[in-house]
């Protein structure tokens, strides 16, 4: 993708990046796109006859234990990504190359796509796929998902399996998906904005 200035159709305003992604658009994209894997997960559910939220009928969720587990998990996992972006250049680069991609949405566009995200992911990945396949796998297949090829992109995958194996073992801890859902979105909340606020590109 571009990063090139060059100016705007009405050639009066100030020059934008080429190819800086849409809010909007970003998020009409989320809605399709996340919306069939959530549907792919009830499906799948559905057919085995197990519900998709809960590791086995009729647990009780502690909602308040696993909503704090879920922010604690997410912090964490924030705390170690901007440490590793501080401290190494393939950090960098993979923050750039991310907030390229992003653009500059504002606050609640960055919330609605963390929710989406994080909500259908953590639906299809730890609510159907990871009782059939085990945590591991589960975990490598959501590292999969998150291939790109491209150079600054490598790094991605490999957060990504360490980040499915915390929400999973969150899943198999709780035996439910709200602190899993939780962490996910939280992740993705404070990142994403945090890449839209960037201004290294």
């Amino acid at each position: 993708m571009s990063i090139e200035k060059a100016p705007r159709p009405d050639a009066g305003g100030p020059a934008s990046p080429v190819g800086e992604a849409d809010p909007a658009r970003l998020v009409g994209v989320a809605i399709v796109f996340y919306g069939l894997l959530f549907a792919a997960a009830l499906l799948w559910a559905w057919l085995e006859g197990r519900p998709l939220a809960l590791r086995s009928p009729g647990l009780e969720v502690p909602w308040l234990r696993d909503g704090s587990l879920g922010l604690a998990t997410a912090a964490a996992l924030v705390a170690v990504s901007r440490a590793l972006t501080a401290a190494t250049s393939v950090g960098r680069a993979l923050a750039d190359a991310l907030a390229r991609v992003l653009g500059r949405p504002g606050l609640g566009v960055c919330l609605a796509l963390a929710a989406i995200s994080g909500i259908a992911e953590e639906a299809f990945f730890r609510g159907a796929l990871q009782p059939r396949v085990g945590l591991v796998f589960a975990s490598a297949l959501f590292a999969a998902a998150h291939f790109a090829p491209r150079r600054e992109f490598l790094p991605w995958p490999f957060f990504a399996f360490a980040a499915g194996l915390a929400f999973g073992a969150l899943f198999d801890a709780t035996g439910n998906l709200v602190a899993p859902v939780v962490a996910h979105a939280g992740v993705n909340a404070v990142n994403l904005y945090w890449l839209a606020t960037r201004r290294r590109f």
